[in-house]
This record gives C-alpha cells, structure tokens and sequence, in this order.
C-alpha cells in the first residue's frame, strides 16, 4: 500500500550540530587542519591592510576560506560562491559560519579580495606556507623538478584585438584595472628586450594577455599558467603567470627556480622539461647553475635536401674551430649575431677545388656552419639525452601535465575570471594552493571507511 506524509507541522525546536553533519572523510574536513594551522598567524600580518575606524570588515580568514572552497569546487565567481556557502552546509563548516550567521554580500566580497589582498601579496604567502606543510609532511624530495606551462583563455574577446598603434588608451572607457596596470608596466621598462617581439594584437580590455594559438587551440587571448612541480609526489613548488609566449614562459622558470632556493632552500640535481625549454640560452643558465637539463635540445642544423649537416662537421674544441668531412678547417670572426650565434666560415680557395662542394655549399662560393654561444650546454644536455636517468625524467614530466588536466576537469578552471597580471596570478596562486592542499590531505591518514551492515528481509 503507498504510504502517505502524515505530518503536516514542521517540528518547532531542532538539537542540530553543523559539525557532526560533516563526513569524516569529506574533501573539506581532510584539509581544515591544516588550512587552520597555516591561516592562524595571517591575522596580524593583514592588521595593517585594514583602517581602525568604519565598520567592521570582513574577516581575511572567511575570505581566504570562500576562495579555497570556490577554487576547489569550481566556483570562481563572487556572486555564486557567496550563494553556494549560504546553501551548502559542509562550506558553512569549513569557513566557520553557523547556520545563524550571514554569508559577505557578493559586493563586499569582491572589494576585500581585489584591494586588501591584493596591496598584501597574501595570496603569495599563503602558497608558500601549504608548500612548507607539504616539506613538513615529507612529500617534497627536491632532487628533481619539471616545469610545463598551459595556455589559460582570457577573459577578453577574441574578436576585439586591434594593433597596438591603433588604440587611445587615454578614452574614459579604457581606464580600467587591467589597462593601468599595463601601461604601468610599459612605462617601467627601462629599455625594451630585443629578444622579445613586439605583439601585432592587442586586446583593448586585457592587454597584458598574448594573442596565441599555442596547444593546437583556436586563436584567443590567453596566459601561460607555469608550474615547478617537485617531480616525488607532484607537489607544486612555484607557480608564476605570464603572457602566453614561449619567451615568457622559459624566462619564468628562471624566477621560479631562483625564488624556491631562496624561499626554501631547495635547489633541485636536475629539471625535466619539454623541447620548448630547450634553448641554448636556457641550457647554458641551468649548467651554469649546476643544475642538469634533462630537456630535449632544440635543434634545426640537420638537412634533408641531400648536403651535409652540421653534424658532418667535426668540432675541434682544443684550437675552436671545425673541421669540414674534407679536413678543411673553418675559422669565425668571433662577432655574436642575433645575440647568441657565432658563425664559422671556409676558406673560398679551399671549397672552389674541394671533390665535395656539391654536397656541401652547391649554392654558395663557401660553407657557413652556426654555432650557439651556449653550444657547450647543448653538448652536455645531448650526452644527458643518452642516460637512463633522463628516459625516467620524461616520463616523470608527464605528471606537471597532469595537473593541468586535473585543473582544468576535475576544477573548472579553462578560462580566466579576472583581468590583468595581477589577477592571473592570484588566480594561478589559488589553484596551485588547493592542488597542494588535496595533495596533502591524500597523504594524511584519514578513519577508515564506515562498513555497510548487511540487512535481512
């Protein structure tokens, strides 16, 4: 017989405890004691963000709290984030609020997170405390690190770029957040960097974002989310925003590195990489750091239209030159081009009379053979490329990888939500904080799981 509801007055007194409605073994309750024991000295170094007239602001504490719930869960915008912890009781418990307590206004919200902790670098701090939990715990090796960048959508349109000449920055529309900020920035350099090309687009809402098609994706606007994951347990190290561009990217990894050693002490024995990483210039920073570049070399000297390649020339290390498959010697002037290239010429007597011309130079009175200044790192990282220990290393890289497919899937986060350098790092800060936090709770020993008791008819 179909039952039917025969209560039609809802009980008047409830005995209700938030905390015992919170399963042990829930995402939140795994990581709340250590998000509780990092946050618990932030209070005093935000005390001087915040005027001692007016009225009371929002706790930092609450709001570092709704971030780590949002990032989390993938709820990055203000307005639902606030709605989700007013509705869901286990993000009430984490960010200690009652069932009687009110939930910031979307608003208020917005303007402590954008100014106060903004002017703090709170953010900052906050990552490299879950990062020394994750030392503490003995989850960070520090022998071998990799680093990777993924392209992140901007939060501007793909259809508004114009070139840089052709925008007034100066029109009242213009003067946003992100627009100062990088006018900022541009007034900053003392010198422009030749190495860097001058973007042919820019977005009039987020210049700071690069125009790319980088990962085999559609045209857009986007930045470089670079991790330093210490390759043991994937734990990420250092995180740094940057516009999507290969230069910025591999630039980043030297900040990056320099920045773990002096905030942790950590300098890793070598740093697996993929082929973007693989230029001479960078090879030649990381052996100078003693630091091996398990990277594959990039490298463009071989030919295929049937002459020889600069491998089928001999380097004489002793007297500085090469040594053509003729034994002819080819000599340099010593004059750097572009920066980083030497380049070593033949003698035009000698390749006139030389039984091989056609397979060397058939288009040239004589041969030229380029040579990085870092060659010497390229050397180093060929012989690396040849080890064991470097075949374990690329496959190890694969896990930095994996934490931007987790990020993206199993997080949400495959488009920016706010604008600007400065909110792409505090983006990039916040989930690289609860990557390492869920990392960390895996690893802590948690109840067992409740057995199911078997029922009998």
């Amino acid at each position: 017989m179909m039952g039917r509801q025969t209560v039609d007055q809802s009980q008047l007194f409830y005995l209700f405890k938030l905390e015992m409605r919170i399963p042990e073994r829930h995402l939140l309750r795994r990581i709340n004691p250590v998000v509780t024991r990092i946050l618990a000295e932030f209070r005093e170094k935000l005390e001087p963000f915040y005027s001692e007239v007016g009225r009371p602001s929002i706790d930092p504490e609450l709001i570092i709290r709704m971030l780590i719930v949002g990032y989390c869960y993938g709820i990055r915008f203000e307005r639902k984030l606030c709605e989700e912890v007013e509705l869901h009781l286990a993000y009430r418990w984490f960010c200690r609020l009652d069932l009687e307590d009110k939930v910031p206004d979307h608003s208020t919200f917005s303007v402590n997170r954008h100014g106060r902790f903004r002017d703090s670098d709170i953010l900052r701090q906050v990552f490299e405390a879950v990062v020394r939990a994750c030392m503490d715990a003995g989850l960070v090796k520090g022998e071998g690190f990799a680093v990777d960048a993924s392209v992140m959508e901007a939060n501007a349109s793909r259809y508004h770029g114009k070139a840089p000449d052709e925008i007034a920055w100066a029109e009242p529309e213009r003067q946003t957040r992100a627009v100062k900020e990088y006018l900022a920035a541009l007034k900053a350099e003392t010198e422009p960097n030749p190495d860097r090309k001058l973007p042919k687009v820019i977005s009039t809402s987020d210049p700071s974002s690069a125009w790319t098609a980088k990962a085999n994706k559609r045209v857009q606007f986007g930045y470089g989310l670079n991790y330093l994951i210490d390759i043991a347990n994937a734990i990420i190290i250092d995180v740094e925003p940057t516009p999507a561009r290969t230069y910025d990217e591999v630039e980043s990894t030297k900040t990056m590195l320099d920045r773990t050693e002096r905030c942790f002490g950590l300098k890793p024995k070598r740093l697996a990489a993929d082929t973007a990483y693989g230029t001479g210039r960078f090879l030649g920073w990381l052996v100078g750091r003693r630091i091996a570049p398990h990277i594959p070399v990039r490298d463009a000297s071989e030919r295929d239209d049937g002459t020889f390649s600069r491998s089928d020339f001999r380097w004489d290390r002793r007297r500085g030159v090469y040594i053509c498959p003729n034994g002819k010697v080819l000599h340099t002037t010593g004059t750097v081009h572009d920066g980083n290239m030497l380049r070593y010429r033949s003698s035009k007597f000698d390749c006139e009379v030389c039984a091989l011309k056609m397979q060397c130079c058939p288009n040239s009175p004589a041969r030229q053979i380029p040579r990085d200044v870092h060659e010497y790192a390229r050397d180093v990282t060929r012989r690396l490329m040849r080890t064991k220990a470097f075949l374990k290393s690329r496959d190890e890289r694969k896990r930095v990888e994996m934490r931007f497919a987790h990020l993206k899937s199993h997080h949400g986060f495959e488009r920016m939500r706010l604008r600007g350098l400065s909110g792409a790092r505090d983006e990039f800060l916040l989930a690289a904080i609860v990557q390492n936090l869920k990392t960390l709770a895996l690893r802590i020993p948690g109840p067992p799981p409740a057995r199911r008791r078997a029922s009998f008819a």
